[in-house]
């Protein structure tokens, strides 16, 4: 079975039960501007049968930032963050400008296990210091290390059952990820 956007209102029910059987989620924090690279991030954690919280699908969020309702919009960043297990921050230059992703990793911070996932070109020195304390993932690899870990299979299992892409055979996060890290 593939993983869901627990973000979806279609996906209420199914969520709340693949939560309760231990089913693992995956928040993704990120810049507004890197929506598009997150889009196909999620879908490839969907594909290892991991659930997402990609606040893209999350019609709340949406009506209370088209609102200005501040508050409705921390609600719902809160209620997403309390049902994942897990964070994983994208960081692309844009992220290292934004308002909201340092708010969500504090807040995620003692709520999940947080990880970083750096895009292309980001170099450890471009980092924030609370971002270096967390794991860190560099590319398709040590992206697939992290699936694996986070699935309790190992590589290979994952990558005969479809779950995960070689790593060294063209991969969907190729342009954003790189491949030998």
């Amino acid at each position: 079975m593939a993983g869901i956007n627990r973000a979806s209102s279609s996906t209420l029910n199914l969520s709340d039960s693949r939560r309760i059987s231990g089913v693992k989620c995956v928040f993704l924090s990120h810049q507004k501007n890197d929506s598009a690279i997150c889009r196909v991030i999620a879908a490839y954690l969907m594909a290892a049968d991991i659930d997402v919280y990609f606040d893209e699908n999350d019609n709340d969020l949406r009506i209370y930032r088209q609102t200005n309702n501040p508050k409705g919009v921390v609600d719902s960043i809160r209620k997403g963050i309390r049902n994942s297990s897990h964070m994983l921050v994208v960081v692309s230059p844009s992220t290292l400008n934004s308002k909201w992703v340092p708010w969500e990793v504090g807040y995620g911070y003692d709520n999940t296990h947080l990880g970083v996932l750096t895009l292309k070109g980001i170099q450890d020195s471009q980092l924030e210091d609370y971002l270096k304390s967390v794991t860190i993932i560099r590319g398709t690899k040590s992206l697939n290390q992290y699936l694996s870990e986070l699935k309790g299979l190992n590589l290979m299992t994952m990558e005969s059952r479809s779950l995960i892409m070689d790593h060294t055979k063209t991969h969907p996060l190729d342009n954003y990820l790189d491949y030998n890290l």
